[in-house]
């Protein structure tokens, strides 16, 4: 049996799953394929209601995407698929001269409803949504500014503890934001901060 655990984190991997924390287990039979050991995480958003949803979508034998954890906002950790199993979370994608990124990384979701509307003073998201004042994150590098849900700092705690256990059981050398390897999608979003956020590591 292999365990892994690093002081930086109250989580364990054994045997290619997390443990500790509180770890939900969610069975994604539809992803078969070894993995081998991952070199690289990427981090999403959701865009969806809730953690739990979101993460019972994705192993929804239908669905063509899947992904190996769902992180939600109070911290909830939920693991769908082992980490020496390929998931379906990158797509199309390339970075640092490869390809096809699926078969060679951890996909890490993280419960945000992504980028936001401003109907009328309300912050609305694609989902329909409605999202606080106090949970927007204002992008105003560009010409116009846009909006983003907001991560807790008790998400970012979780991902900071998820990928240091992570970064002790694999050979990681780049964690990067969905967005770095395909310019087909926009999350982790700006809100996220993943270059300021990447120093820890």
């Amino acid at each position: 049996m292999d365990v892994f655990s690093s002081s930086n984190s109250s989580f364990s991997i054994v045997n290619h799953r997390l443990m500790g924390g509180g770890v939900i287990h969610l069975e994604c039979p539809k992803n078969r394929r070894g993995l081998g050991e991952p070199d690289m995480i990427i981090l999403h958003y959701t865009a969806g209601m809730d953690a739990m949803s979101s993460a019972k979508f994705l192993v929804k034998p239908d669905v063509k995407a899947s992904a190996h954890v769902v992180i939600g906002r109070d911290g909830q950790v939920i693991q769908m698929v082992p980490f020496n199993i390929e998931a379906w979370h990158a797509g199309r994608s390339s970075y640092g001269g490869r390809s096809g990124l699926n078969h060679y990384s951890v996909g890490i979701e993280l419960d945000n409803l992504g980028q936001l509307r401003q109907e009328g003073g309300k912050f609305v998201a694609e989902c329909g949504k409605e999202v606080p004042v106090k949970e927007v994150y204002t992008e105003d590098s560009g010409e116009e500014p846009t909006y983003w849900h907001d991560y807790t700092d008790r998400q970012m705690r979780v991902l900071n503890e998820v990928c240091s256990v992570l970064v002790d059981a694999y050979p990681i050398g780049d964690i990067v934001g969905h967005s770095e390897v395909t310019s087909r999608k926009v999350d982790p979003g700006p809100a996220l901060r993943v270059a300021e956020w990447i120093q820890y590591y």
